[in-house]
């Protein structure tokens, strides 16, 4: 008896952000020819609400509106943080949300790891002396080695794990906070005054709460070392700006390296983007393989979205 094959499985997938069209190739490349997928900007999400099975919003907000227009909503994936969704409506919804933690641990360690190292090595400062020479400018910089010096890491999750080894790796004293203390090998559980003034780098891997909103502030960087380099790969709602602008003009700080802001894009006016001891990137930590894609991070997403239309419990769920 010849055995029926089984109907591919595929959803009405709604992804919102914006992206350029070589990523909507990309993206669409993960996902099988049977899906139904919609790469649309928050603008145009509207018309496609109504039939949609599952929303992946990229850094876009899902509020009671989105719910109250999508009657066909069973999943909301998220990437790793999902302080854009409000989840009392998607409970109210019975909307199951999802998120893909520890996905791109690797990458966002390796990001936080190369700003410390460009900061140290001084990489965009000589970058820039090689390729702008004049007569006048006199090669002057400072700078020092990783070795020694101390690592504190703020939430020993996936990715503050990550770069915890990478900081042994490196021959670094690993110091951490985390809310329930995790224990790791050659890490030492501190409290966060313990942290802010006996680190040479501090490096926020923690979620984006009410609890943890601006927790970096003129109180918490006055802790800190004037040496301190101040790292931010996690959220941008982690830190108060203006307090932070204020501390690196007045060098109350070192130096900081910021891969995210309160508010994304960052303003072509902010203060952050002509500080000399700043560097930026553009909320790229998580996002290694091209511009606004990580293979692994989509593949996950399908994954988990399949799962949810064969009828299975997805993994990750945060209601």
């Amino acid at each position: 008896m010849q055995t029926k094959s089984k109907e591919p499985s595929n959803m009405n997938v709604l992804i919102i952000g914006h992206f350029p069209d070589t990523t909507k190739q990309l993206i669409h490349s993960v996902f099988s020819n049977d899906w139904q997928l919609h790469i649309v900007t928050p603008d145009q999400a509207q018309p496609y609400l109504a039939t949609a099975e599952a929303i992946i919003p990229e850094h876009v907000p899902v509020d009671q509106t989105v719910f109250d227009r999508a009657p066909q909503l069973k999943i909301i994936q998220t990437g790793a943080g999902y302080d854009n969704v409000d989840l009392a409506a998607a409970v109210d919804h019975h909307v199951t949300v999802c998120n893909a933690a520890g996905v791109n641990a690797n990458a966002v360690a390796e990001h936080a790891l190369a700003l410390i190292l460009s900061w140290y090595k001084n990489i965009p400062y000589l970058d820039h002396y090689m390729k702008h020479p004049t007569t006048t400018d006199k090669l002057a910089y400072t700078g020092g080695e990783l070795h020694g010096k101390t690592l504190g890491v703020i939430g020993l999750g996936h990715v503050g794990q990550q770069l915890a080894t990478f900081g042994q790796a490196l021959g670094m004293h690993v110091i951490a906070f985390n809310r329930h203390p995790r224990q790791l090998a050659g890490v030492q559980n501190v409290d966060l005054s313990t942290l802010y003034a006996n680190s040479d780098i501090i490096s926020l891997h923690i979620a984006a709460t009410p609890a943890t909103y601006h927790m970096i502030n003129a109180q918490t960087l006055a802790q800190m070392k004037s040496s301190a380099l101040l790292v931010n790969t996690a959220r941008g709602a982690l830190i108060d700006e203006p307090a932070l602008v204020s501390a690196l003009q007045s060098h109350t700080i070192a130096g900081a390296c910021l891969d995210v802001f309160e508010h994304e894009p960052l303003a072509l006016d902010s203060p952050l983007r002509k500080l000399p001891n700043v560097i930026l990137t553009p909320h790229t930590a998580g996002l290694p393989d091209g511009v606004k894609f990580h293979e692994q991070r989509y593949v996950f997403f399908r994954d988990n979205l399949k799962r949810v239309a064969d009828g299975e419990e997805p993994l990750n769920i945060i209601n």
